[in-house]
């Protein structure tokens, strides 16, 4: 071998070496974990057979309609919020950096008469309500510059009851009188007579057609459930959540800060039936800012999009993984298990609760 082969050889070494730090350098910087999933090929069929909501497996008349993702709040003022009881999924995370914490109750098989109180829209929210095919519902938004073009790009479909977005949102919400606590911010509801009907007038489509659901399995018989468990989500006071099991109706009741949390409408207990617990680095979207980044797989500021998560069904504690492309927004929130499988739900509702590794979760099984 010549002087130049080795001259050659040494330059290609030295250059996948540097490729090699430089790579290490970039993974080391972001301090984000990615865990990979590999053998779950992406489903093309309806993950449910017959009529039934594609998000909670429960059989009613709007199963092939389009949801509502509609943005609530989490302050002690607005609770109790109304019309969580009949969402098919809420969604939970910090919309603060280190505190508030904000909610998207989807409704879908069951719409209730009025929902609310109704709030501004947050970007970590708006690729999730892509991923569910639904029209997204908020009162205002965040303020932040970049955000302002993906809610006027069209990528999905919003009613801003502030009426910035030039839609004539507003006329399809309306304030009702504060009363107790209550601030004015807390005051913006919406019928869902109304919301159908600016849908339509806006040309959305109604039926759909682009969310094939999650997977489900019959309630565990009630002699193979447990007596009790309860479920510990620590979001920093007085947003912090704790959930305990209830054998009888295979549902998790739901306290939030020091209370019971009830519906405004009817005064039903909140019970989802499947809690998730997703595991994301959380940082403020730029230094200095409010404003929170979730890594939770959006494709304008995230570098994850897959992460530990926890499973509470029938009673019991399950742990896995959550994945979404971060390349498409429209990619489903998927749920794996320890067995690289889809998680199977019980028909009911889905609460995900959202939370950053320092933040403490407990489970308690029944003794």
């Amino acid at each position: 071998m010549d002087k130049k082969q080795i001259s050659i050889i040494v330059l290609i070494a030295a250059v996948l070496a540097g490729g090699i730090v430089f790579f290490a350098a970039k993974k080391k910087a972001s301090n984000v974990k990615q865990i990979q999933i590999n053998g779950l090929p992406e489903s093309t069929t309806p993950a449910n057979n017959g009529n039934v909501s594609p998000i909670s497996g429960v059989a009613c008349d709007n199963w092939n309609k389009r949801t509502f993702a509609v943005m609530q709040p989490a302050d002690v003022a607005a609770r109790p919020l109304a019309g969580l009881s009949q969402a098919d999924m809420v969604v939970e995370m910090v919309a603060v950096y280190g505190s508030i914490t904000r909610l998207m109750g989807v409704y879908g098989c069951n719409l209730p008469e009025e929902v609310g109180s109704l709030r501004s829209a947050r970007h970590d929210f708006v690729h999730l309500a892509k991923s569910l095919d639904a029209i997204y519902v908020h009162w205002g938004r965040a303020d932040i510059e970049e955000f302002k073009s993906v809610l006027n790009s069209g990528l999905v479909d919003d009613m801003n009851c502030n009426d910035d977005a030039g839609k004539s949102s507003g006329k399809y919400c309306f304030r009702k009188e504060a009363v107790g606590d209550m601030r004015g911010v807390d005051t913006g509801y919406a019928k869902f007579a109304s919301l159908q009907e600016g849908a339509k007038a806006f040309g959305y489509r109604l039926d759909s057609t682009n969310f094939l659901g999650y997977p489900h399995q019959a309630d565990a018989p009630i002699d193979q459930r447990p007596a009790g468990g309860h479920l510990r989500v620590a979001y920093a006071k007085p947003f912090d959540a704790t959930y305990d099991y209830d054998k009888e109706s295979n549902s998790y009741f739901r306290t939030w800060g020091k209370s019971a949390d009830t519906d405004r409408n009817n005064g039903q207990r909140i019970a989802p039936k499947n809690i998730v617990v997703m595991i994301a680095d959380a940082a403020p979207i730029k230094v200095g800012e409010q404003y929170v980044n979730v890594q939770i797989g959006d494709p304008w500021f995230d570098q994850a999009d897959s992460g530990v998560a926890y499973f509470y069904l029938n009673g019991q504690q399950y742990k896995g993984t959550w994945k979404k492309d971060k390349s498409k927004p429209e990619s489903k929130l998927t749920f794996i298990d320890e067995n690289g499988q889809e998680v199977k739900f019980v028909p009911g509702q889905i609460w995900v609760d959202i939370i950053d590794p320092g933040q403490a979760l407990k489970w308690t099984p029944a003794s």
